[in-house]
């Protein structure tokens, strides 16, 4: 077995111990299997670590439970942080122990941290491919629970993180209302 296939088997190992089911499967393997499909399909030549990033986004993210944050966007937004710091250390020690050198255990640690968003380009290949994620198998059931306002505003956020080239394959690839599209055509913040 490759050390790649033993990091990616170590993070499906993981995250089919999560308690919250989607389609059937536990939410976050079904969640890193999609985040594979995505990154084999927008970057076929993508680095291992960027293939063990993108299977670990969301490892473990049930042992962080937003309940325990204060509300509001401040405690939000420790929440967010203090996963990308539990994912990037549960994904590093896995690559660690399947071999992998320091600055593939580094690289793929930045990725999930979101360091250097829109100046690295495998932390922006990242977010490219959660973004798609999102879009393709997220978007619909977030909308179908809140406002079109709120809806606006996420498709907004979306696309702002994504790299231009991502925002028009967006277009391209989903059927998106004219008022969504019109902020994969706007000019990344």
């Amino acid at each position: 077995m490759t050390r790649l296939q033993t990091a990616l088997d170590a993070i499906d190992t993981a995250n089919a111990k999560d308690p919250k089911l989607d389609d059937g499967q536990p939410e976050a393997l079904l969640y890193g299997q999609r985040m594979t499909d995505e990154c084999n399909r927008l970057f076929p030549n993508a680095s291992e670590a960027l293939q063990i990033a993108s299977r670990g986004q969301h490892i473990e993210r049930w042992v962080l439970k937003r309940a325990d944050y204060p509300e509001g966007r401040a405690g939000y937004l420790k929440w967010r942080r203090d996963l990308g710091v539990h994912h990037a250390n549960r994904v590093c020690e896995i690559m660690t122990e399947a071999g992998y050198d320091e600055e593939d255990v580094t690289a793929a640690g930045a990725m999930l941290r979101k360091e250097g968003i829109k100046r690295n380009d495998q932390v922006q290949a990242l977010e490219d491919i959660i973004c798609f994620v999102f879009v393709k198998w997220y978007f619909a059931p977030f909308a179908a629970k809140h406002s079109p306002e709120k809806v606006l505003d996420i498709v907004v956020k979306t696309a702002r993180k994504m790299s231009e080239d991502a925002r028009a394959r967006a277009l391209a690839e989903f059927d998106l209302p004219e008022d969504l599209a019109a902020a994969f055509q706007a000019p990344a913040a």
